[in-house]
């Protein structure tokens, strides 16, 4: 057993929590708590802004250094600053779990959202658009969509195109306790089963009656290149779901799961009618026997996720420029809302790609599949059999999946559809690493998948090493 940590210790002025970084750490990582006994928080005193906490990491949430309104009108104050170390351990100036969850639950962004966002997400306006939406020709509605998004650019926060925030703050929490004992190695329990380096998980969500009949020809897309992927489908008025038609899915080996209601945008509207809503979608999870949801048009509110009973939840984006719902929750890993997974989205979906950003190419993917496999996480993608129909998006797609092939080989990644991460990130969340002889062993379901791993302190920056693996260190670089 390596020697107990020095204290890392949190002070805000407020009232002392306990524990803290231990949470913070220990759900990410599965880092033994024995290894990060006398760590502790601080219950924050003071309202929530903006800071930094080193070169281009923003927080957002209470501190005792400086914090700003908004991005806009006071220059960020670099929290690191105030870091302190002297002999109990490491002091921050913030609670660290309570600005990684203000990331991953967006609870920045009412500071950031525009006049102009504001009204048109107003209710009346989300009423009057979907009332006449199918009046609309759709070279009409993609000209008002673009119109929309049209400073997509000048957003700032999220980083576009992936942001690591989140990621990057685990890593430096994990790297300032090791400084803190002055110890070099920590054992932790790999991301991924096998070892794998990183996940990549294909999504398809069905809006019309034409992607719905299309949805057989993108099965055999899917599978000429071995991928499997989940469908998620609208329950109500869009179109028939029959049946022969959910078989058909799960028959292929591909994911059924519940997309919206009946995709209107106004799941979110007002707590009763969300209420009257979540109701009516439980009763299709457990109709169909689905496990998993994604909001229609990426609204959502993860502060009122307890009302449903799905598994998991594919509703927030890691960035959400070119969504109706600005935002984003900072990571490219799986995270729990309460009992629900969250499988965040962490690239561009189609449609934006095709029809806001008019960029018929893979480039983006390619950079965003880059970014996010580099840090390990979970590159997950979403198209459309709606506008698959189409041949030029549907090649532009198909050369996705050849580039993708080639990288998952090459790199070793880890396929998956939805329903295995949930299973294995939930399974992971109870296992354990323990102290054997002079080594670790993991306790806890599907330990078998599992790998022990280690986090490095290599000058001022973690790399990662998985025990047995020939390639001896996985770096885990700055982005």
């Amino acid at each position: 057993m390596a020697p107990g940590l020095k204290q890392l210790i949190v002070r805000n002025g407020g009232m002392e929590l306990k524990e803290a970084v231990i949470r913070t750490l220990s759900e990410h990582y599965r880092v033994p708590e024995s290894l990060l006994s006398g760590v502790f928080g601080t219950k924050p005193s003071t309202g929530s802004g903006f800071f930094l906490f080193g070169p281009g990491t923003i927080c957002y949430g209470s501190c005792t250094s400086s914090i700003a309104a908004n991005l806009e009108d006071v220059r960020l104050y670099d929290a690191s600053k105030d870091v302190r170390f002297d002999r109990s351990g490491v002091h921050l100036p913030f609670d660290p779990d309570q600005v990684i969850e203000n990331l991953r639950c967006e609870r920045y962004k009412n500071s950031l959202v525009s006049g102009r966002e504001k009204i048109i997400s107003s209710e009346w306006a989300l009423n009057s658009y979907y009332f006449v939406r199918d009046l609309l020709p759709v070279s009409f509605r993609r000209q008002m969509q673009r119109a929309y998004f049209g400073d997509w650019k000048s957003k700032t926060f999220p980083t576009w195109p992936v942001d690591v925030t989140v990621d990057t703050l685990h890593e430096t929490f994990l790297r300032l306790a090791m400084e803190a004992r002055t110890v070099y190695k920590v054992p932790f329990i790999w991301f991924w089963p096998e070892g794998a380096p990183s996940c990549l998980m294909m999504t398809h969500d069905v809006e019309t009656k034409a992607g719905r009949d299309f949805t057989p020809q993108l099965m055999d897309l899917d599978e000429s290149y071995a991928f499997k992927a989940s469908f998620q489908v609208v329950p109500e008025k869009r179109y028939e779901v029959s049946d022969e038609y959910v078989q058909q899915i799960r028959d292929r080996k591909f994911e059924f799961n519940i997309h919206d209601l009946n995709h209107d945008g106004n799941l979110y509207r007002n707590r009763e009618e969300f209420l009257l809503r979540a109701r009516k979608i439980n009763g299709y999870v457990h109709q169909y026997g689905a496990r998993g949801f994604r909001a229609g048009a990426f609204y959502r509110n993860p502060e009122w996720y307890d009302a449903f009973e799905f598994s998991y939840d594919m509703s927030i984006p890691n960035v959400a420029h070119l969504e109706p719902q600005s935002g984003g929750c900072c990571t490219i890993m799986p995270f729990f809302i309460g009992k629900i997974l969250e499988l965040p989205l962490t690239t561009a979906e189609d449609y934006s790609l095709f029809h806001v950003l008019n960029d018929f190419s893979i480039d983006l993917w390619k950079r965003q599949f880059e970014l996010i496999t580099i840090r390990h996480g979970m590159a997950s993608f979403l198209t459309h059999p709606d506008y698959l129909v189409e041949a030029r998006a549907r090649k532009i797609y198909e050369t996705l999946l050849v580039y993708l092939t080639e990288r998952t080989t090459i790199d070793k990644v880890w396929k998956a559809l939805p329903g295995e991460v949930d299973h294995w990130w939930r399974a992971r969340s109870q296992m354990q690493l323990v102290s054997q002889g002079s080594g670790w062993e993991i306790q806890g379901p599907q330990k078998e998948r599992a790998r022990v791993a280690f986090a490095v302190l290599d000058g001022q920056q973690l790399t990662y090493e998985i025990a047995g693996d020939s390639a001896e260190k996985l770096s885990a670089p700055r982005t």
